[in-house]
């Protein structure tokens, strides 16, 4: 078994109110504190099939450029995800399944360039519009009972366990991959930070907050239980602990390492969600929530929302 992270964007933060804010609200936390972000997804090899977990944001999505007052920043490209797939020495073709951990399109928007493969994914996101006129989608419903302490869980094949995880999107799902006696939790978004794990703090991002909280909580419970690798896709925390491979100690976090310094690009008046990778482009307005084209970004209503996922302006970032 082998597990290699898909590495294509890189030099992003997250800040404290965003990572630990879901909860006891964003301003009870510091802005100016900044914790290390990138996006990466993850592909697993048994020998027998290649497994994708996730597949990044789609080509032409473009790069955010942030402010100080920007909550959120998932980083400069390093090339496309697909790019990035082709760098890891695979083939579109060779991948036999793909795990959707939820619908949002830094998971979700290359599904389509897999030609061969099944899209396993929880089937209460089957109708997110991002997954409309997919092929091969297989809606999982988490038919084999508990795995542990968790529920809900579907067997993939041997050692891959597809998890209900419900919070951060109705729909979200983990992937547990036990290899050489660890276990290799592949999480999506249920914290956008490893420092957000230790502290138990949710971010402000959730369709669910108690299903959120019930969720952290199991996870917390299972990695207290049983070596575990946690593997994120929004820091490089993520790969770093998978790489080393990094057993998770609740009681004994590691330093922390500030972002880096971020800098200013020219603007296109293009806004990108930074949850979810929608594009609100001026030029063409959001029509079906009645903004009509030519509306610039600062002059949408302050109770717009993405009509993706549903989260504040306050999550957009200039293009």
């Amino acid at each position: 078994m082998k597990i290699i992270a898909i590495k294509f964007r890189t030099g992003g933060f997250y800040s404290q109110p965003f990572a630990f804010g879901g909860e006891e609200g964003a301003d009870k936390f510091d802005k100016n504190i900044r914790y290390r972000g990138s996006l990466q997804n993850y592909l697993i090899d048994t020998g027998k099939d290649v497994i994708l977990v996730d597949t990044g944001f789609p080509k032409g999505t473009p790069e955010e450029s942030p402010d100080e007052n920007s909550l959120a920043y998932t980083g400069r490209d390093i090339c496309s995800y697909m790019d990035a797939f082709a760098a890891s020495g695979y083939k579109p073709e060779q991948v036999t399944k793909i795990l959707l951990t939820h619908k949002h399109s830094d998971h979700s928007g290359e599904i389509k360039s897999f030609p061969n493969a099944k899209i396993y994914v929880n089937a209460e996101e089957c109708s997110a519009p991002e997954l409309q006129g997919v092929p091969n989608l297989v809606p999982v419903n988490f038919t084999d009972g508990a795995y542990y302490n968790f529920p809900e869980s579907q067997k993939i094949d041997e050692g891959i366990h597809f998890i209900k995880a419900k919070g951060h999107t109705n729909g979200n799902s983990i992937v547990i991959v036990e290899s050489d006696g660890l276990f290799y939790m592949i999480h999506g978004d249920i914290t956008y930070v490893d420092e957000a794990l230790y502290q138990n703090k949710l971010s402000i991002v959730f369709e669910d907050l108690a299903e959120a909280r019930k969720t952290l909580d199991r996870i917390r419970e299972f990695i207290s239980k049983h070596p575990t690798v946690y593997i994120s896709t929004h820091s490089p925390q993520g790969y770093e602990n998978l790489e080393g491979k990094k057993v998770i100690d609740l009681n004994n976090p590691p330093p922390t390492i500030p972002a880096g310094d971020f800098t200013f690009k020219t603007k296109s008046g293009k806004y990108v969600c930074s949850i979810c990778g929608y594009v609100y482009d001026p030029a063409v307005g959001d029509l079906e929530n009645g903004v009509p084209a030519g509306t610039p970004f600062e002059d949408l209503p302050e109770d717009w929302h993405c009509p993706r996922c549903m989260q504040s302006k306050d999550n957009f970032n200039p293009a």
